[in-house]
Protein backbone atom coordinates (compact mmCIF):
# COMPACT_ATOMS: atom_id res chain seq x y z
CA UNK A 1 0.00 0.00 0.00
CA UNK A 2 2.79 2.41 0.95
CA UNK A 3 4.78 2.05 -2.45
CA UNK A 4 1.51 2.77 -4.67
CA UNK A 5 -1.84 3.77 -2.51
CA UNK A 6 -0.60 7.69 -2.70
CA UNK A 7 0.71 7.57 -6.77
CA UNK A 8 -2.22 9.79 -7.41
CA UNK A 9 -0.51 12.60 -4.68
CA UNK A 10 3.02 11.82 -5.23
CA UNK A 11 5.71 14.24 -6.79
CA UNK A 12 7.22 10.79 -7.94
CA UNK A 13 5.09 8.02 -8.84
CA UNK A 14 7.37 5.90 -10.49
CA UNK A 15 9.80 5.83 -7.49
CA UNK A 16 9.09 2.09 -6.45
CA UNK A 17 10.35 1.70 -2.65
CA UNK A 18 9.11 -1.86 -2.32
CA UNK A 19 11.24 -3.72 -5.41
CA UNK A 20 9.83 -7.54 -5.72
CA UNK A 21 13.78 -8.49 -5.24
CA UNK A 22 14.23 -6.80 -2.01
CA UNK A 23 11.13 -7.53 -0.43
CA UNK A 24 12.01 -10.11 2.11
CA UNK A 25 14.85 -8.27 3.32
CA UNK A 26 12.78 -4.99 3.61
CA UNK A 27 10.53 -7.08 5.27
CA UNK A 28 12.90 -8.47 7.58
CA UNK A 29 14.63 -4.80 8.09
CA UNK A 30 10.70 -3.55 8.83
CA UNK A 31 10.51 -5.91 11.91
CA UNK A 32 13.52 -4.69 13.65
CA UNK A 33 13.25 -1.25 12.96
CA UNK A 34 9.53 -1.43 14.09
CA UNK A 35 10.55 -3.43 17.14
CA UNK A 36 13.62 -1.49 17.96
CA UNK A 37 13.44 1.63 16.79
CA UNK A 38 9.77 3.12 15.91
CA UNK A 39 8.04 1.65 18.77
CA UNK A 40 10.94 2.02 20.80
CA UNK A 41 10.57 5.42 21.86
CA UNK A 42 7.00 4.76 22.60
CA UNK A 43 7.92 2.22 25.12
CA UNK A 44 10.70 5.01 26.69
CA UNK A 45 8.17 7.22 26.28
CA UNK A 46 5.15 5.75 28.49
CA UNK A 47 7.62 3.65 30.53
CA UNK A 48 6.21 3.52 34.38
CA UNK A 49 9.66 2.80 35.70
CA UNK A 50 13.50 3.32 34.96
CA UNK A 51 14.99 0.28 32.99
CA UNK A 52 17.09 -0.28 29.99
CA UNK A 53 15.75 1.40 27.61
CA UNK A 54 22.80 -0.71 14.48
CA UNK A 55 24.06 1.48 12.69
CA UNK A 56 26.42 -1.47 11.38
CA UNK A 57 24.69 -2.15 8.15
CA UNK A 58 24.99 1.59 7.31
CA UNK A 59 28.97 1.57 8.14
CA UNK A 60 28.56 -0.22 4.44
CA UNK A 61 26.36 0.67 2.46
CA UNK A 62 24.31 4.04 1.58
CA UNK A 63 21.02 2.30 2.72
CA UNK A 64 19.35 -0.45 4.55
CA UNK A 65 18.53 -2.65 1.92
CA UNK A 66 21.99 -1.33 -0.42
CA UNK A 67 22.25 1.55 -2.85
CA UNK A 68 18.59 1.88 -3.16
CA UNK A 69 15.78 4.29 -1.47
CA UNK A 70 13.50 1.86 0.10
CA UNK A 71 10.54 1.27 2.68
CA UNK A 72 12.46 -0.05 5.02
CA UNK A 73 14.93 3.69 4.80
CA UNK A 74 11.50 5.69 5.04
CA UNK A 75 10.33 3.83 8.17
CA UNK A 76 13.51 4.50 10.04
CA UNK A 77 13.63 8.38 8.69
CA UNK A 78 10.43 9.25 10.21
CA UNK A 79 11.79 8.20 13.73
CA UNK A 80 15.52 9.46 13.60
CA UNK A 81 14.39 13.08 11.91
CA UNK A 82 11.77 13.26 15.36
CA UNK A 83 14.04 12.54 17.34
CA UNK A 84 15.74 15.57 18.49
CA UNK A 85 12.47 17.69 18.27
CA UNK A 86 10.25 15.18 19.84
CA UNK A 87 11.46 12.05 21.42
CA UNK A 88 14.54 13.15 23.65
CA UNK A 89 12.38 15.54 25.25
CA UNK A 90 8.96 14.48 24.87
CA UNK A 91 9.65 10.24 25.45
CA UNK A 92 13.41 11.07 27.85
CA UNK A 93 15.16 9.20 24.80
CA UNK A 94 18.17 11.01 25.67
CA UNK A 95 20.75 8.02 26.83
CA UNK A 96 22.25 8.04 22.93
CA UNK A 97 21.88 10.47 20.95
CA UNK A 98 21.77 10.19 17.05
CA UNK A 99 25.03 12.47 16.12
CA UNK A 100 26.94 9.89 18.35
CA UNK A 101 26.22 7.88 15.49
CA UNK A 102 27.50 9.07 12.87
CA UNK A 103 26.21 7.00 9.92
CA UNK A 104 22.47 7.34 11.08
CA UNK A 105 22.69 11.31 11.75
CA UNK A 106 24.64 11.18 8.00
CA UNK A 107 22.32 8.98 6.80
CA UNK A 108 19.31 10.97 8.04
CA UNK A 109 20.66 13.90 6.34
CA UNK A 110 21.41 12.15 3.50
CA UNK A 111 17.73 11.01 2.98
CA UNK A 112 16.02 14.50 3.74
CA UNK A 113 17.94 15.78 1.06
CA UNK A 114 16.54 12.83 -1.21
CA UNK A 115 14.95 14.51 -4.20
CA UNK A 116 11.33 15.78 -2.99
CA UNK A 117 11.81 14.43 0.85
CA UNK A 118 12.15 17.88 2.39
CA UNK A 119 9.17 19.22 1.14
CA UNK A 120 7.01 16.53 3.21
CA UNK A 121 8.50 17.59 6.21
CA UNK A 122 6.93 19.89 8.36
CA UNK A 123 8.47 19.62 11.87
CA UNK A 124 6.51 22.55 13.23
CA UNK A 125 3.52 19.93 12.60
CA UNK A 126 5.10 16.97 14.05
CA UNK A 127 5.77 18.63 16.84
CA UNK A 128 2.64 20.57 17.80
CA UNK A 129 1.09 17.26 17.21
CA UNK A 130 3.41 15.12 20.04
CA UNK A 131 3.32 17.74 22.03
CA UNK A 132 -0.65 18.64 22.25
CA UNK A 133 -2.19 14.94 22.00
CA UNK A 134 -0.71 13.15 25.43
CA UNK A 135 -1.67 15.46 28.27
CA UNK A 136 -0.56 12.54 30.94
CA UNK A 137 3.33 13.42 29.42
CA UNK A 138 2.88 17.15 28.49
CA UNK A 139 -0.74 18.31 30.44
CA UNK A 140 0.15 22.48 29.56
CA UNK A 141 0.96 21.20 26.30
CA UNK A 142 4.15 23.13 25.85
CA UNK A 143 6.12 23.16 22.62
CA UNK A 144 10.06 23.28 22.93
CA UNK A 145 11.27 25.81 20.36
CA UNK A 146 14.34 24.10 19.84
CA UNK A 147 16.67 22.22 18.80
CA UNK A 148 16.07 22.86 14.82
CA UNK A 149 18.47 20.40 13.25
CA UNK A 150 20.38 21.42 9.89
CA UNK A 151 19.48 18.42 7.89
CA UNK A 152 20.53 20.23 4.73
CA UNK A 153 23.96 20.28 5.79
CA UNK A 154 26.96 18.26 4.17
CA UNK A 155 27.06 14.46 4.82
CA UNK A 156 29.27 11.87 3.91
CA UNK A 157 26.68 9.35 2.06
CA UNK A 158 27.60 9.75 -1.15
CA UNK A 159 30.87 7.75 -0.73
CA UNK A 160 28.74 4.82 -1.30
CA UNK A 161 27.79 6.13 -4.75
CA UNK A 162 28.65 3.83 -7.62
Amino acid sequence: MFNSEFNDFAANPYLDLYPSHLRSQIDEINEWVYDGINNGVYRCGFAKKQGPYNEDILEKQRYLCGSSLTEADIRLFVTLLRFYEVYVVHFKCNKMMVHGYPNLFNYTKDIFQYPGMSSTVNMAHIKSHYYGIIPSINPFGIIPIGPNIDYSSSHDRARFST
